[in-house]
Protein backbone atom coordinates (compact mmCIF):
# COMPACT_ATOMS: atom_id res chain seq x y z
CA UNK A 1 0.00 0.00 0.00
CA UNK A 2 1.24 3.78 -1.18
CA UNK A 3 1.58 5.62 1.80
CA UNK A 4 0.66 9.38 1.61
CA UNK A 5 4.28 10.64 2.18
CA UNK A 6 5.25 8.24 -0.87
CA UNK A 7 2.81 9.65 -3.12
CA UNK A 8 3.98 13.48 -2.75
CA UNK A 9 7.69 12.30 -2.70
CA UNK A 10 10.20 15.40 -2.87
CA UNK A 11 11.67 15.68 -6.23
CA UNK A 12 15.59 14.21 -6.70
CA UNK A 13 18.25 16.37 -7.30
CA UNK A 14 19.31 16.54 -10.70
CA UNK A 15 23.25 16.43 -11.48
CA UNK A 16 24.54 19.46 -13.54
CA UNK A 17 27.42 18.27 -15.32
CA UNK A 18 30.14 20.67 -16.62
CA UNK A 19 31.79 20.37 -19.67
CA UNK A 20 34.52 17.32 -19.89
CA UNK A 21 32.76 15.52 -17.23
CA UNK A 22 30.71 12.38 -17.91
CA UNK A 23 27.71 11.51 -17.49
CA UNK A 24 25.97 9.98 -14.34
CA UNK A 25 25.24 6.21 -14.68
CA UNK A 26 21.81 5.42 -16.53
CA UNK A 27 20.82 3.49 -13.28
CA UNK A 28 20.84 7.46 -11.56
CA UNK A 29 17.87 8.54 -14.32
CA UNK A 30 14.65 9.43 -12.50
CA UNK A 31 11.67 6.71 -12.22
CA UNK A 32 8.17 6.37 -12.44
CA UNK A 33 7.91 7.80 -8.61
CA UNK A 34 9.03 11.52 -10.12
CA UNK A 35 7.67 14.22 -12.17
CA UNK A 36 9.91 13.71 -15.43
CA UNK A 37 10.69 9.53 -15.59
CA UNK A 38 14.01 9.12 -17.61
CA UNK A 39 15.66 12.24 -16.67
CA UNK A 40 19.18 11.27 -15.91
CA UNK A 41 21.19 15.29 -15.94
CA UNK A 42 21.04 18.63 -16.85
CA UNK A 43 23.91 20.68 -18.57
CA UNK A 44 25.29 24.03 -20.90
CA UNK A 45 27.24 21.68 -23.80
CA UNK A 46 25.79 20.07 -26.52
CA UNK A 47 28.91 18.95 -28.69
CA UNK A 48 29.54 16.40 -30.98
CA UNK A 49 31.74 14.78 -28.62
CA UNK A 50 29.04 14.70 -25.51
CA UNK A 51 26.34 13.47 -28.06
CA UNK A 52 28.75 10.89 -29.60
CA UNK A 53 29.40 9.31 -25.77
CA UNK A 54 25.69 10.11 -24.54
CA UNK A 55 24.36 7.61 -27.16
CA UNK A 56 27.21 4.75 -26.69
CA UNK A 57 25.50 4.82 -23.13
CA UNK A 58 21.97 5.03 -24.30
CA UNK A 59 21.30 8.55 -23.43
CA UNK A 60 19.96 11.17 -25.69
CA UNK A 61 19.06 14.71 -25.24
CA UNK A 62 15.87 16.60 -25.01
CA UNK A 63 14.85 19.94 -24.17
CA UNK A 64 12.95 23.16 -25.38
CA UNK A 65 13.72 26.32 -25.98
CA UNK A 66 15.24 28.45 -22.79
CA UNK A 67 15.58 24.99 -21.06
CA UNK A 68 19.41 23.71 -20.05
CA UNK A 69 20.09 20.52 -22.28
CA UNK A 70 18.24 17.68 -20.73
CA UNK A 71 19.51 14.39 -21.23
CA UNK A 72 17.53 11.02 -20.57
CA UNK A 73 17.60 7.45 -20.29
CA UNK A 74 13.79 6.10 -19.87
CA UNK A 75 13.09 2.74 -18.82
CA UNK A 76 11.00 1.20 -20.12
CA UNK A 77 13.16 2.20 -23.67
CA UNK A 78 10.65 2.27 -26.96
CA UNK A 79 12.29 0.83 -29.35
CA UNK A 80 11.55 -0.72 -33.01
CA UNK A 81 12.14 -4.23 -33.65
CA UNK A 82 13.40 -4.39 -37.35
CA UNK A 83 11.85 -7.48 -37.91
CA UNK A 84 8.44 -6.18 -36.18
CA UNK A 85 7.90 -3.56 -38.71
CA UNK A 86 4.52 -3.17 -39.59
CA UNK A 87 4.88 -2.84 -43.11
CA UNK A 88 0.90 -2.20 -43.42
CA UNK A 89 -1.12 -3.18 -47.50
CA UNK A 90 -1.53 0.46 -47.19
CA UNK A 91 1.82 1.84 -46.61
CA UNK A 92 2.78 -1.32 -49.57
CA UNK A 93 -0.02 0.43 -51.72
CA UNK A 94 1.70 3.81 -50.93
CA UNK A 95 5.02 2.73 -51.60
CA UNK A 96 4.31 1.25 -54.91
CA UNK A 97 2.38 4.22 -56.72
CA UNK A 98 5.16 6.41 -55.31
CA UNK A 99 7.77 4.58 -56.72
CA UNK A 100 6.02 4.72 -60.11
CA UNK A 101 6.82 8.48 -60.21
CA UNK A 102 9.33 9.65 -62.57
CA UNK A 103 12.73 10.47 -60.83
CA UNK A 104 11.58 8.46 -57.26
CA UNK A 105 14.18 8.18 -55.04
CA UNK A 106 14.59 7.10 -51.27
CA UNK A 107 18.56 7.68 -50.50
CA UNK A 108 20.73 8.26 -47.93
CA UNK A 109 22.76 11.83 -46.92
CA UNK A 110 22.47 13.65 -49.75
CA UNK A 111 21.21 16.72 -47.63
CA UNK A 112 21.94 15.92 -43.79
CA UNK A 113 21.55 20.01 -43.12
CA UNK A 114 18.10 20.49 -44.99
CA UNK A 115 16.27 17.14 -43.21
CA UNK A 116 17.17 18.23 -39.31
CA UNK A 117 15.98 21.91 -40.62
CA UNK A 118 12.47 20.41 -42.08
CA UNK A 119 12.01 18.28 -38.89
CA UNK A 120 12.58 21.50 -36.63
CA UNK A 121 10.12 23.86 -38.70
CA UNK A 122 7.52 20.99 -39.62
CA UNK A 123 3.90 21.23 -37.50
CA UNK A 124 3.26 18.79 -34.81
CA UNK A 125 -0.27 17.98 -33.05
CA UNK A 126 -0.03 18.70 -30.10
CA UNK A 127 2.98 21.18 -30.12
CA UNK A 128 3.17 24.77 -30.26
CA UNK A 129 7.08 24.77 -30.63
CA UNK A 130 10.17 22.36 -31.42
CA UNK A 131 12.47 20.65 -29.39
CA UNK A 132 14.93 20.64 -32.37
CA UNK A 133 16.43 24.01 -31.14
CA UNK A 134 19.37 25.76 -33.19
CA UNK A 135 22.23 24.77 -30.49
CA UNK A 136 20.08 20.77 -31.41
CA UNK A 137 20.95 21.09 -34.91
CA UNK A 138 24.78 22.82 -34.82
CA UNK A 139 25.37 19.90 -32.95
CA UNK A 140 23.78 17.21 -34.91
CA UNK A 141 25.12 18.34 -38.12
CA UNK A 142 28.91 18.51 -36.49
CA UNK A 143 27.59 14.56 -35.72
CA UNK A 144 27.17 14.39 -39.41
CA UNK A 145 30.28 15.54 -40.20
CA UNK A 146 31.90 13.20 -38.20
CA UNK A 147 29.83 9.94 -39.90
CA UNK A 148 27.86 9.40 -37.07
CA UNK A 149 24.40 11.14 -37.78
CA UNK A 150 22.75 10.15 -41.41
CA UNK A 151 19.64 11.35 -43.06
CA UNK A 152 17.29 8.81 -44.94
CA UNK A 153 15.37 11.55 -48.06
CA UNK A 154 12.52 10.91 -50.47
CA UNK A 155 12.94 12.55 -53.81
CA UNK A 156 10.83 13.41 -56.06
CA UNK A 157 12.66 14.93 -59.52
CA UNK A 158 15.29 15.69 -57.05
CA UNK A 159 13.21 17.63 -54.61
CA UNK A 160 13.20 16.73 -50.84
CA UNK A 161 9.57 15.92 -49.81
CA UNK A 162 9.67 13.74 -46.94
CA UNK A 163 12.63 12.32 -44.74
CA UNK A 164 14.33 11.39 -41.37
CA UNK A 165 17.34 11.75 -39.76
CA UNK A 166 18.68 9.40 -37.15
CA UNK A 167 22.16 8.28 -35.27
CA UNK A 168 24.16 5.62 -35.93
CA UNK A 169 27.21 4.40 -33.89
CA UNK A 170 28.60 1.23 -35.57
CA UNK A 171 24.92 -0.94 -36.47
CA UNK A 172 23.59 0.54 -33.09
CA UNK A 173 20.68 3.10 -34.27
CA UNK A 174 18.79 5.17 -32.55
CA UNK A 175 15.45 7.37 -34.64
CA UNK A 176 15.64 11.01 -34.14
CA UNK A 177 12.92 12.94 -35.88
CA UNK A 178 11.01 12.92 -39.56
CA UNK A 179 9.01 15.31 -42.24
CA UNK A 180 6.74 14.60 -44.87
CA UNK A 181 5.08 16.90 -47.08
CA UNK A 182 3.16 14.10 -49.07
CA UNK A 183 0.74 11.50 -47.60
CA UNK A 184 2.74 8.80 -45.92
CA UNK A 185 6.14 10.10 -46.90
CA UNK A 186 7.81 10.06 -43.58
CA UNK A 187 6.59 6.22 -43.02
CA UNK A 188 7.80 5.59 -46.37
CA UNK A 189 11.39 6.77 -45.59
CA UNK A 190 11.24 4.93 -42.08
CA UNK A 191 10.44 1.92 -44.41
CA UNK A 192 13.83 2.49 -46.54
CA UNK A 193 15.43 2.65 -43.08
CA UNK A 194 14.10 -0.71 -41.97
CA UNK A 195 15.10 -2.26 -44.92
CA UNK A 196 18.70 -1.25 -45.00
CA UNK A 197 18.91 -2.41 -41.29
CA UNK A 198 17.74 -6.01 -42.40
CA UNK A 199 19.84 -6.39 -45.05
CA UNK A 200 23.07 -5.04 -42.72
CA UNK A 201 21.67 -7.31 -39.55
CA UNK A 202 20.29 -4.14 -37.99
CA UNK A 203 18.23 -5.56 -35.35
CA UNK A 204 16.48 -2.48 -33.43
CA UNK A 205 15.94 1.50 -34.11
CA UNK A 206 15.87 2.86 -30.46
CA UNK A 207 12.58 4.96 -30.79
CA UNK A 208 12.95 7.13 -27.25
CA UNK A 209 9.87 7.70 -26.37
CA UNK A 210 6.14 6.11 -26.50
CA UNK A 211 3.85 7.01 -29.04
CA UNK A 212 0.83 6.32 -30.89
CA UNK A 213 2.12 6.51 -33.95
CA UNK A 214 5.54 4.61 -33.58
CA UNK A 215 3.13 1.80 -31.96
CA UNK A 216 1.25 1.23 -35.07
CA UNK A 217 4.36 0.80 -37.11
CA UNK A 218 5.57 -1.92 -34.44
CA UNK A 219 8.01 -0.37 -32.05
CA UNK A 220 7.45 -1.47 -28.45
CA UNK A 221 8.82 -0.85 -24.92
CA UNK A 222 11.59 -3.28 -23.19
CA UNK A 223 13.40 -2.67 -20.48
CA UNK A 224 16.44 -0.69 -20.39
CA UNK A 225 18.50 -3.22 -19.79
CA UNK A 226 17.53 -5.00 -23.06
CA UNK A 227 17.88 -2.31 -24.67
CA UNK A 228 21.53 -1.23 -23.41
CA UNK A 229 22.71 -4.75 -24.28
CA UNK A 230 21.71 -4.13 -27.74
CA UNK A 231 23.56 -0.80 -28.17
CA UNK A 232 26.59 -2.20 -26.36
CA UNK A 233 26.62 -5.30 -28.82
CA UNK A 234 25.79 -2.47 -31.97
CA UNK A 235 28.27 -0.20 -31.40
CA UNK A 236 31.13 -2.36 -31.65
CA UNK A 237 30.14 -3.67 -35.25
CA UNK A 238 31.58 -2.49 -38.14
CA UNK A 239 29.21 0.89 -39.39
CA UNK A 240 27.07 0.63 -42.37
CA UNK A 241 28.22 2.51 -45.80
CA UNK A 242 24.77 4.50 -45.40
CA UNK A 243 25.27 6.98 -48.28
CA UNK A 244 25.41 4.07 -50.82
CA UNK A 245 21.96 2.63 -49.45
CA UNK A 246 18.93 2.62 -50.48
CA UNK A 247 15.10 0.71 -50.20
CA UNK A 248 15.10 -2.81 -50.51
CA UNK A 249 12.15 -4.51 -51.83
CA UNK A 250 13.44 -7.87 -50.97
CA UNK A 251 14.01 -7.03 -47.49
CA UNK A 252 10.89 -5.40 -47.02
CA UNK A 253 9.07 -8.53 -49.09
CA UNK A 254 10.06 -10.57 -45.84
CA UNK A 255 8.01 -8.83 -43.99
CA UNK A 256 4.80 -9.10 -45.59
CA UNK A 257 2.83 -11.76 -44.62
CA UNK A 258 1.63 -14.47 -47.15
CA UNK A 259 -1.77 -13.74 -48.27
Amino acid sequence: MTSEADAHSPTPELPWIVEGQPLPPVSGAWDASTPAPGLLAASSDLSAQRLMDAYAEGVFPWFNAGQPVLWWSPDPRMVLQTRDFRFHRSLQQSLKRWSLTPDFELCFDRDFAQVIRRCATSPRAGQKGTWIVPQMVAAYEELHRMGLAHSCELRIRGELVAGLYFVALGRAVFGESMFTTIPDGSKMALACLVSVCLQHGVSAIDCQQNTRHLASLGAREIPRSDFLHGVYEGREKAPIDWAHQSLSWSALASLVAPQ
